[in-house]
């Protein structure tokens, strides 16, 4: 991939790794809804692709193919924030769904049931299941939107940094800890709806023929594991801070 003066030969790279834009596109858009373009999100991941290209470097202790990717899928979620994707009366909602979680959590030591967070956002639970659908793809900026309003979130303040990577915040030891035992404390329908969606790439449709369920309830199952998950995690990251405070005062 090096030209004859030992630098990066970028159209090769580019003619090489385009498919692999294609392929992350279609990915995310399994998961948004069908008033996004894939056309969009694969000018976008192009941009990520060119823009790694760039910024790379071999000291960087990364294969290339390993960072575009990061900076592909970066472009991709930054294009969607900028189009405003989700409705941000939707954010909202799903944010108080996420204080739910976590006010019944400490409450019952236990994770709350669909029906008890219902109760707590005082609607009826076809509302909130029909509230968890219409969230589809809420979770595709949630690890690298960590942000305390609607105007200040993560992904702003990071991925355009520099040396910024948005799974920086992943790979911070007590972090994954905290994300890993928050997986394993999903409920085991949302666990397997998890594993299933993640790890064996099946489709909603093909989760539900598994569990018996209707693609939309999988849909449900899905929103609310990711809501649960973002509660966990904005909950250690509060903690962290805390002790950073305690620990600066010292």
């Amino acid at each position: 991939m090096y030209n004859a003066a030992g630098t990066l030969d970028k159209n090769q790279l580019i003619t090489r790794y385009a498919p692999l834009v294609k392929r992350i596109a279609y990915h995310l858009m399994a998961k948004l809804p069908a008033s996004v373009q894939v056309e969009d999100i694969i000018q976008n991941g192009m941009m990520g692709l060119l823009d790694a290209i760039t910024r790379y470097e071999e000291g960087l202790g990364a294969q290339f193919e390993t960072y575009a990717v990061q900076r592909i899928r970066g472009a991709m979620l930054d294009g969607l924030r900028e189009n405003d994707w989700l409705p941000r009366s939707l954010r909202r909602e799903m944010r108080r769904i996420e204080g739910a979680v976590h006010t019944l959590e400490q409450q019952h030591g236990r994770q709350p049931t669909e029906g008890e967070l219902a109760a707590l956002l005082d609607m009826q639970l076809p509302e909130y299941q029909k509230m968890l659908q219409e969230a589809r793809g809420y979770q595709l900026v949630y690890f690298e939107d960590f942000g305390d309003d609607d105007e200040d979130d993560f992904l702003e303040r990071h991925i355009v940094g520099e040396g910024a990577d948005p799974l920086n915040l992943l790979e911070d030891a007590n972090m994954r800890k905290i994300l890993i035992q928050a997986i394993e404390d999903l409920p085991d329908r949302e666990k397997m709806v998890m594993g299933l969606y993640y790890e064996e790439d099946m489709n909603l449709r093909e989760i539900g023929e598994v569990l018996g369920v209707s693609e939309s309830r999988v849909c449900q199952l899905h929103s609310q594991a990711i809501a649960r998950l973002r509660s966990r995690i904005s909950g250690g990251r509060e903690t962290s801070r805390g002790r950073q405070r305690r620990a600066a005062a010292a």
